[in-house]
């Protein structure tokens, strides 16, 4: 991309997640649980992030922030809210550890409904992602010696969680940035297709 127009205001990207965010109680318990496979394993890819269930990832011109979350907000109205059901470990071999999320269903209706706008998420130099297999990730990016001393373990201890989705976050990060920023909490309020229409027409 012509290097005059990344410096150009709006015309910067910026990465952005859309995730479901557990409350605090269990945000904390997952916390400890990646801490404690930081210290035995040595990962440090356990401590990236705060604990959260991906939905979407897309990189886009910050000019259009205002329009994306203007459509996900009619996304989120839409939806009611779901209880999420946390239950033992999986992995995708050889390099995730995740603790499995077993109540899908809501959350790839829930993506369904963000993909609808797949081409307001897409840039000239970077395609969207969008979940399929619900999870939230204790530690990626293993080496293949890590992850199968820590699948020993893992594909054999429990956990159980849960908490009520009644809203998702956009989050953002600029480039050269390290961290993501909250832009927006976006609450489900399961309203009808017309009364959305209104708010988004009104």
């Amino acid at each position: 991309m012509d290097t005059q127009m990344q410096t150009m205001p709006g015309y910067r990207y910026a990465e952005y997640l859309l995730v479901l965010n557990p409350h605090e109680d269990l945000r904390n318990r997952i916390m400890n649980q990646k801490k404690e496979f930081y210290e035995v394993y040595n990962a440090p890819y356990a401590l990236w992030g705060k604990p959260h269930i991906t939905l979407a990832k897309f990189t886009v011109w910050e000019m259009m922030e205002e329009k994306i979350l203007n459509r996900l907000n009619i996304a989120a109205m839409g939806t009611p809210p779901f209880k999420v059901l946390l239950k033992d470990y999986g992995s995708f071999p050889s390099h995730t550890i995740f603790i499995k999320v077993t109540t899908k269903v809501p959350i790839q209706k829930l993506v369904k409904e963000v993909r609808s706008s797949k081409r307001l998420l897409k840039s000239p130099d970077y395609d969207p992602f969008f979940i399929t297999d619900p999870h939230m990730t204790v530690s990626r990016k293993l080496v293949p010696e890590q992850y199968d001393k820590a699948w020993l373990e893992y594909s054999h201890r429990p956990f159980t969680g849960n908490f009520i989705a009644d809203g998702m976050l956009l989050l953002k990060r600029r480039e050269g940035e390290k961290g993501y920023q909250i832009v927006r909490r976006l609450e489900f309020k399961n309203l009808p297709v017309s009364t959305r229409q209104g708010d988004l027409f009104g």
